[in-house]
């Protein structure tokens, strides 16, 4: 069974059914073909009861989710010194851009993946890593200069605002990093890094200020509270022009079919036409 049409049995809910025989040892972390067969299980039963999660690494019941589980599935085909990476390091930190896989590692050793799902990027120099879940992981700024070599401009700054938002890292060290950095991905990084703001709380607010800066039209500060002349609060803005006394947002669908919802947005805007009237 192949990674992708494993993945559909796990959310069809079609499952193997448990058996008896299975060894406890063999539940609840990806289990490697090699260890089934040290634990007695036949290749029939292997196949019964187990999906298979990447080639030769297999899981007993329904599929997990998380990226954790999946990256301890990846860590056991990969080399032994392999990293958590690029993509995949966001992920860790707490940006989940693009799908889980494929998976991605960073390795000193000459090793190539032939994994379907796997990909394992060869470092020449040093590679420094913190440590997530138990799981060897490379730095946020490093991890957003690597993915610079995978992502576009705009997914680039998504994930700089999203770390910085975050609390991962701030702006300054992050604008620092890529400053010092001689990585392969750091010249659209460096770019990018000039494009990431604070505040920003989602990709699609990423997205409504990129439009405004590539269309170079004003661009405000980002989610700050907007109150009347007595101090009092009326509004959060996505993105506030206060010298023009603009106001630009993205609404998502169910602005527009919750109509609750579009009595409250119609009554914010009333009072923020009051403000900017005033």
């Amino acid at each position: 069974m192949s990674v992708s049409s494993a993945r559909w049995v796990a959310w069809t809910g079609v499952v193997p059914a448990p058996r008896r025989d299975v060894p406890a040892s063999l539940i609840g972390h990806p289990v490697l073909s090699s260890e089934a067969r040290a634990a007695g299980l036949s290749r029939t039963v292997l196949h019964r009861c187990f999906i298979q999660m990447l080639r030769g690494v297999w899981w007993h019941g329904p599929l997990p989710h998380d990226v954790e589980t999946w990256l301890r599935a990846g860590r056991l085909v990969a080399p032994r010194d392999a990293i958590v990476s690029h993509l995949s390091a966001l992920h860790l930190h707490g940006v989940p851009i693009r799908p889980v896989l494929p998976l991605h590692f960073s390795t000193r050793t000459a090793s190539r993946s032939t994994q379907d799902g796997v990909v394992v990027h060869r470092r020449r120099g040093l590679i420094w890593s913190d440590e997530l879940g138990g799981l060897p992981v490379t730095s946020p700024e490093r991890a957003f200069v690597d993915s610079a070599t995978i992502l576009g401009l705009r997914e680039l700054v998504r994930v700089g605002d999203a770390l910085v938002h975050g609390g991962k890292i701030t702006l300054e060290a992050l604008t620092a990093f890529c400053v010092r950095s001689h990585l392969d991905g750091v010249v659209r990084a460096r770019r990018a890094v000039l494009l990431v703001r604070e505040g920003v709380e989602s990709f699609l607010e990423t997205d409504v200020r990129l439009l405004l800066v590539f269309a170079r039209l004003p661009v405000g500060s980002c989610n700050i509270d907007i109150r009347d002349d007595a101090g009092r609060f009326l509004a959060r803005g996505d993105i506030v022009l206060e010298a023009y006394k603009v106001v630009v947002e993205y609404d998502g669908w169910h602005h527009e079919r919750d109509a609750r919802q579009r009595q409250k947005d119609h009554l914010r805007r009333e009072r923020l036409e009051l403000r900017a009237g005033s």
